[in-house]
Protein backbone atom coordinates (compact mmCIF):
# COMPACT_ATOMS: atom_id res chain seq x y z
CA UNK A 1 0.00 0.00 0.00
CA UNK A 2 0.87 3.35 -0.57
CA UNK A 3 1.50 6.56 1.76
CA UNK A 4 1.85 9.98 1.47
CA UNK A 5 3.52 12.16 4.27
CA UNK A 6 3.02 15.83 4.37
CA UNK A 7 4.98 17.32 7.03
CA UNK A 8 4.74 21.80 7.94
CA UNK A 9 6.40 23.54 10.30
CA UNK A 10 4.49 23.51 13.39
CA UNK A 11 2.72 25.37 15.75
CA UNK A 12 2.10 25.85 19.42
CA UNK A 13 -0.96 23.36 20.62
CA UNK A 14 -1.93 26.38 22.23
CA UNK A 15 -1.56 30.19 22.47
CA UNK A 16 -0.97 30.20 26.13
CA UNK A 17 2.45 31.37 27.09
CA UNK A 18 3.53 27.40 28.58
CA UNK A 19 2.40 25.91 25.53
CA UNK A 20 4.39 28.54 23.03
CA UNK A 21 7.58 28.36 25.19
CA UNK A 22 7.53 24.77 24.81
CA UNK A 23 7.23 25.33 21.20
CA UNK A 24 10.09 27.71 21.06
CA UNK A 25 12.52 24.83 22.72
CA UNK A 26 11.87 22.51 20.51
CA UNK A 27 11.75 24.47 17.55
CA UNK A 28 14.61 26.76 18.28
CA UNK A 29 16.94 23.62 19.86
CA UNK A 30 17.06 22.23 16.09
CA UNK A 31 20.37 22.10 15.51
CA UNK A 32 19.59 22.74 11.62
CA UNK A 33 17.75 26.10 12.70
CA UNK A 34 20.25 27.47 15.00
CA UNK A 35 23.65 25.76 13.95
CA UNK A 36 25.62 26.79 16.85
CA UNK A 37 27.41 24.53 19.38
CA UNK A 38 24.98 22.58 21.71
CA UNK A 39 25.44 24.40 24.98
CA UNK A 40 25.45 27.87 23.32
CA UNK A 41 22.57 26.64 21.54
CA UNK A 42 20.73 25.75 24.65
CA UNK A 43 21.64 28.98 26.48
CA UNK A 44 20.51 31.25 24.29
CA UNK A 45 17.27 29.24 23.45
CA UNK A 46 16.42 28.27 26.92
CA UNK A 47 17.57 31.25 29.09
CA UNK A 48 17.15 34.00 27.00
CA UNK A 49 14.81 33.39 24.07
CA UNK A 50 12.14 31.00 25.26
CA UNK A 51 11.93 32.81 29.19
CA UNK A 52 11.45 36.32 27.66
CA UNK A 53 10.46 35.75 23.86
CA UNK A 54 7.56 33.45 25.08
CA UNK A 55 5.20 36.08 26.64
CA UNK A 56 5.64 38.51 23.85
CA UNK A 57 5.34 35.87 21.09
CA UNK A 58 1.91 34.26 22.95
CA UNK A 59 0.24 37.60 22.75
CA UNK A 60 0.84 37.57 18.75
CA UNK A 61 -0.52 33.88 18.68
CA UNK A 62 -3.51 34.87 20.76
CA UNK A 63 -4.28 37.52 17.59
CA UNK A 64 -3.60 34.77 14.94
CA UNK A 65 -5.72 32.13 16.36
CA UNK A 66 -9.34 31.49 15.19
CA UNK A 67 -12.39 29.62 16.21
CA UNK A 68 -10.83 27.02 14.70
CA UNK A 69 -7.44 27.41 16.23
CA UNK A 70 -3.88 27.85 14.79
CA UNK A 71 -4.55 28.05 10.99
CA UNK A 72 -1.43 26.38 10.23
CA UNK A 73 -2.55 23.05 11.43
CA UNK A 74 -6.49 23.69 10.82
CA UNK A 75 -5.40 24.20 6.88
CA UNK A 76 -2.66 21.94 7.24
CA UNK A 77 -5.62 18.96 8.73
CA UNK A 78 -8.17 20.52 5.69
CA UNK A 79 -4.86 19.65 2.74
CA UNK A 80 -5.27 16.14 4.64
CA UNK A 81 -8.76 15.37 4.52
CA UNK A 82 -8.83 16.77 1.14
CA UNK A 83 -6.20 14.93 -0.37
CA UNK A 84 -7.27 11.76 0.94
CA UNK A 85 -10.82 12.09 -0.83
CA UNK A 86 -9.23 13.44 -3.73
CA UNK A 87 -6.40 10.27 -4.34
CA UNK A 88 -8.66 7.31 -2.58
CA UNK A 89 -8.90 4.71 -0.37
CA UNK A 90 -5.77 2.81 -2.28
CA UNK A 91 -3.21 5.83 -0.63
CA UNK A 92 -3.35 6.74 3.01
CA UNK A 93 -2.63 10.11 3.43
CA UNK A 94 -1.41 11.78 6.74
CA UNK A 95 0.09 15.28 8.15
CA UNK A 96 2.53 15.75 10.42
CA UNK A 97 4.53 18.45 12.27
CA UNK A 98 8.26 18.97 12.18
CA UNK A 99 7.78 20.45 15.84
CA UNK A 100 4.76 19.66 18.21
CA UNK A 101 1.81 17.81 17.18
CA UNK A 102 0.59 15.65 15.46
CA UNK A 103 4.32 14.82 15.54
CA UNK A 104 6.41 13.07 13.50
CA UNK A 105 7.07 10.24 15.30
CA UNK A 106 3.33 9.38 15.84
CA UNK A 107 2.36 9.64 12.45
CA UNK A 108 5.02 7.32 11.15
CA UNK A 109 3.89 5.12 14.08
CA UNK A 110 0.52 4.96 12.41
CA UNK A 111 1.90 5.00 8.64
CA UNK A 112 3.70 1.47 9.91
CA UNK A 113 1.20 0.34 11.44
CA UNK A 114 -0.96 0.71 8.13
CA UNK A 115 1.65 -1.69 6.17
CA UNK A 116 2.45 1.04 4.37
CA UNK A 117 5.24 -0.13 1.39
CA UNK A 118 5.60 3.14 -0.37
CA UNK A 119 6.14 6.22 1.57
CA UNK A 120 6.48 9.71 -0.69
CA UNK A 121 7.50 12.68 2.21
CA UNK A 122 7.03 16.13 1.04
CA UNK A 123 7.76 18.72 3.47
CA UNK A 124 5.48 21.64 2.56
CA UNK A 125 8.49 24.29 1.83
CA UNK A 126 8.07 25.40 -1.60
CA UNK A 127 12.36 26.29 -1.40
CA UNK A 128 14.60 23.96 -0.18
CA UNK A 129 16.37 25.07 3.12
CA UNK A 130 18.71 23.33 5.81
CA UNK A 131 16.11 25.09 8.44
CA UNK A 132 13.13 23.56 6.86
CA UNK A 133 13.29 20.94 4.18
CA UNK A 134 16.41 19.11 5.48
CA UNK A 135 15.23 19.11 9.20
CA UNK A 136 12.19 17.88 8.41
CA UNK A 137 13.65 14.86 5.83
CA UNK A 138 16.07 14.51 8.31
CA UNK A 139 13.82 13.60 11.30
CA UNK A 140 11.92 11.13 8.97
CA UNK A 141 15.39 9.65 8.51
CA UNK A 142 15.89 9.13 11.97
CA UNK A 143 12.40 8.19 13.12
CA UNK A 144 12.50 5.25 10.49
CA UNK A 145 15.70 4.05 11.67
CA UNK A 146 14.34 4.29 15.62
CA UNK A 147 11.09 1.83 14.91
CA UNK A 148 13.51 -0.42 12.16
CA UNK A 149 10.99 0.37 9.31
CA UNK A 150 12.11 0.42 6.43
CA UNK A 151 9.39 1.34 3.24
CA UNK A 152 10.76 2.38 -0.07
CA UNK A 153 10.90 6.27 0.35
CA UNK A 154 10.74 8.92 -2.18
CA UNK A 155 12.03 12.53 -0.57
CA UNK A 156 10.35 15.45 -2.47
CA UNK A 157 12.85 18.03 -1.51
CA UNK A 158 11.02 21.70 -3.25
CA UNK A 159 8.53 22.42 -5.76
CA UNK A 160 9.98 25.67 -7.37
CA UNK A 161 10.11 24.23 -10.37
CA UNK A 162 6.45 22.97 -10.06
CA UNK A 163 4.65 24.53 -13.10
CA UNK A 164 0.97 24.38 -11.14
CA UNK A 165 2.39 25.36 -7.79
CA UNK A 166 3.77 29.21 -9.67
CA UNK A 167 0.66 29.49 -11.67
CA UNK A 168 -1.48 29.17 -8.66
CA UNK A 169 0.28 31.37 -6.66
CA UNK A 170 0.02 33.76 -9.56
CA UNK A 171 -3.56 32.99 -9.83
CA UNK A 172 -4.04 34.59 -6.44
CA UNK A 173 -2.59 38.10 -7.06
CA UNK A 174 -3.78 38.71 -10.74
CA UNK A 175 -6.91 38.64 -8.54
CA UNK A 176 -5.64 42.08 -7.01
CA UNK A 177 -2.80 42.98 -9.66
CA UNK A 178 -5.16 43.60 -12.43
CA UNK A 179 -7.37 45.53 -10.77
CA UNK A 180 -5.10 48.54 -11.74
CA UNK A 181 -4.78 49.56 -7.71
CA UNK A 182 -1.34 48.56 -7.30
CA UNK A 183 2.40 49.99 -8.41
CA UNK A 184 4.09 47.55 -7.10
CA UNK A 185 4.92 43.63 -5.87
CA UNK A 186 7.17 42.59 -3.50
CA UNK A 187 8.15 38.74 -2.85
CA UNK A 188 8.86 38.29 1.03
CA UNK A 189 10.55 35.47 1.61
CA UNK A 190 11.51 34.43 5.24
CA UNK A 191 15.09 34.62 5.90
CA UNK A 192 17.64 32.35 6.93
CA UNK A 193 21.40 33.74 8.41
CA UNK A 194 24.02 33.94 5.09
CA UNK A 195 25.93 31.02 6.87
CA UNK A 196 23.34 28.51 5.91
CA UNK A 197 23.13 29.21 2.28
CA UNK A 198 26.97 28.73 1.94
CA UNK A 199 26.25 25.22 3.85
CA UNK A 200 23.71 24.09 1.64
CA UNK A 201 25.43 25.33 -1.48
CA UNK A 202 27.51 23.18 -3.40
CA UNK A 203 31.20 23.39 -4.39
CA UNK A 204 31.42 26.65 -3.30
CA UNK A 205 29.33 28.05 -5.91
CA UNK A 206 27.15 30.70 -4.30
CA UNK A 207 28.28 34.14 -3.96
CA UNK A 208 25.03 35.32 -2.32
CA UNK A 209 24.68 38.04 -4.99
CA UNK A 210 23.17 38.36 -8.18
CA UNK A 211 25.52 36.67 -10.40
CA UNK A 212 24.94 33.31 -8.79
CA UNK A 213 21.23 33.50 -8.20
CA UNK A 214 20.62 35.34 -11.40
CA UNK A 215 19.99 32.01 -12.90
CA UNK A 216 18.34 28.41 -11.05
CA UNK A 217 20.23 25.28 -12.23
CA UNK A 218 21.40 21.97 -10.60
CA UNK A 219 24.64 23.95 -9.34
CA UNK A 220 22.65 25.71 -7.16
CA UNK A 221 19.48 23.85 -6.47
CA UNK A 222 19.85 23.76 -3.05
CA UNK A 223 20.45 27.72 -2.61
CA UNK A 224 17.48 28.83 -0.54
CA UNK A 225 18.37 32.43 -2.14
CA UNK A 226 18.61 31.20 -5.83
CA UNK A 227 15.46 29.33 -5.05
CA UNK A 228 13.41 32.02 -4.09
CA UNK A 229 14.61 34.35 -6.76
CA UNK A 230 13.31 31.81 -9.02
CA UNK A 231 9.94 31.73 -7.35
CA UNK A 232 9.70 35.08 -7.79
CA UNK A 233 10.35 35.04 -11.78
CA UNK A 234 7.98 32.68 -12.54
CA UNK A 235 5.57 34.09 -10.41
CA UNK A 236 6.63 37.34 -11.91
CA UNK A 237 6.44 35.74 -15.81
CA UNK A 238 2.79 34.38 -15.16
CA UNK A 239 1.20 38.37 -13.92
CA UNK A 240 3.42 40.15 -16.85
CA UNK A 241 5.13 41.85 -14.34
CA UNK A 242 8.14 43.66 -16.00
CA UNK A 243 11.32 43.36 -13.54
CA UNK A 244 11.04 46.63 -12.22
CA UNK A 245 7.79 45.90 -11.23
CA UNK A 246 8.65 43.82 -8.47
CA UNK A 247 11.14 43.24 -5.67
CA UNK A 248 12.49 40.51 -3.41
CA UNK A 249 13.06 40.92 0.03
CA UNK A 250 13.52 38.66 3.35
CA UNK A 251 11.50 39.28 6.53
CA UNK A 252 11.83 37.35 9.86
CA UNK A 253 15.41 37.89 10.88
CA UNK A 254 16.61 36.98 14.18
CA UNK A 255 20.30 37.86 14.11
CA UNK A 256 21.84 36.59 17.33
CA UNK A 257 25.25 37.66 16.59
CA UNK A 258 26.64 41.58 15.17
CA UNK A 259 28.32 39.69 12.76
CA UNK A 260 25.48 37.18 12.06
CA UNK A 261 23.83 39.18 8.58
CA UNK A 262 20.79 37.03 7.50
CA UNK A 263 19.66 37.36 3.99
CA UNK A 264 19.05 40.97 2.61
CA UNK A 265 17.67 42.78 1.91
CA UNK A 266 15.25 43.18 4.81
CA UNK A 267 11.70 43.44 3.67
CA UNK A 268 10.82 46.10 6.72
CA UNK A 269 13.19 48.27 5.53
CA UNK A 270 12.36 47.79 1.56
CA UNK A 271 8.99 48.83 2.78
CA UNK A 272 9.82 51.78 4.50
CA UNK A 273 11.51 53.01 1.50
CA UNK A 274 8.36 52.51 -1.06
CA UNK A 275 6.52 55.64 -0.48
CA UNK A 276 9.26 58.06 -0.77
CA UNK A 277 9.99 55.85 -3.83
CA UNK A 278 6.90 56.77 -5.01
CA UNK A 279 5.14 53.68 -4.94
CA UNK A 280 2.34 54.10 -2.33
CA UNK A 281 -0.06 50.91 -3.34
CA UNK A 282 1.62 47.66 -2.98
CA UNK A 283 0.94 44.30 -3.03
CA UNK A 284 2.85 41.68 -1.30
CA UNK A 285 3.41 37.24 -1.47
CA UNK A 286 4.75 35.36 1.31
CA UNK A 287 5.76 32.73 -1.30
CA UNK A 288 7.72 30.72 1.26
CA UNK A 289 4.08 29.65 2.67
CA UNK A 290 1.71 27.60 1.60
CA UNK A 291 -0.69 27.76 4.29
CA UNK A 292 -1.67 31.15 7.13
CA UNK A 293 0.38 31.87 9.72
CA UNK A 294 2.46 34.02 12.18
CA UNK A 295 4.52 35.25 8.70
CA UNK A 296 1.80 35.90 6.68
CA UNK A 297 -1.19 36.92 8.70
CA UNK A 298 0.60 38.93 11.32
CA UNK A 299 4.17 40.00 10.33
CA UNK A 300 3.33 40.91 6.65
CA UNK A 301 -0.69 41.44 6.76
CA UNK A 302 -0.42 43.54 10.09
CA UNK A 303 3.15 44.11 10.69
CA UNK A 304 4.16 45.38 7.38
CA UNK A 305 0.95 47.34 6.59
CA UNK A 306 1.73 49.02 9.86
CA UNK A 307 5.19 50.24 8.53
CA UNK A 308 4.32 51.13 5.17
CA UNK A 309 1.43 53.44 6.47
CA UNK A 310 3.66 54.96 8.54
CA UNK A 311 6.06 56.07 6.29
CA UNK A 312 3.05 57.50 3.91
CA UNK A 313 1.96 54.38 2.50
CA UNK A 314 -1.58 54.30 1.09
CA UNK A 315 -2.85 50.57 0.27
CA UNK A 316 -0.76 47.43 1.35
CA UNK A 317 -2.74 43.98 -0.09
CA UNK A 318 -1.25 40.79 1.16
CA UNK A 319 -2.26 37.89 -0.93
CA UNK A 320 -3.48 34.85 1.05
CA UNK A 321 -1.95 31.95 0.92
CA UNK A 322 -2.91 28.32 -0.81
CA UNK A 323 -4.53 26.96 2.30
CA UNK A 324 -7.50 24.70 1.35
CA UNK A 325 -7.80 26.24 -2.30
CA UNK A 326 -9.04 22.88 -4.43
CA UNK A 327 -6.21 23.95 -7.30
CA UNK A 328 -3.64 23.46 -4.67
CA UNK A 329 -5.35 19.91 -3.54
CA UNK A 330 -4.39 18.99 -7.35
CA UNK A 331 -1.12 20.39 -7.49
CA UNK A 332 -0.41 18.08 -4.35
CA UNK A 333 -1.92 15.17 -5.99
CA UNK A 334 -0.04 15.60 -9.01
CA UNK A 335 3.34 15.96 -7.37
CA UNK A 336 2.87 12.97 -4.94
CA UNK A 337 1.43 10.74 -7.49
CA UNK A 338 4.11 8.09 -8.32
Amino acid sequence: MKGVLLINLGTPDSPEVKDVRKYLREFLMDEYVIDLPFITRWFLVNVIIATFRAPKSAKIYKELWTENGSPLLYYGLQVEKMLQESMGEEVYVRLAMRYQNPSIQSVLKEIKEKGITDLVVLPLYPQYASSSSKSSIEKVKTELAKMNYDPKVKFIENFVGEEDFIKLFARLGNKYWQTGEYEKVLFSYHGVPERHILKDCTNNYCQLSDKCCSKYSNANRLCYRAQCYETSRRIAEQMNLSQDQYDVAFQSRLETRAKDPWLKPYSDLVIEEYPEQGYKKVLAFSPSFIADCLETTIEVGEEFKEIFEENGGEKWQLVESLNDDPEWIAVLKKMVTV
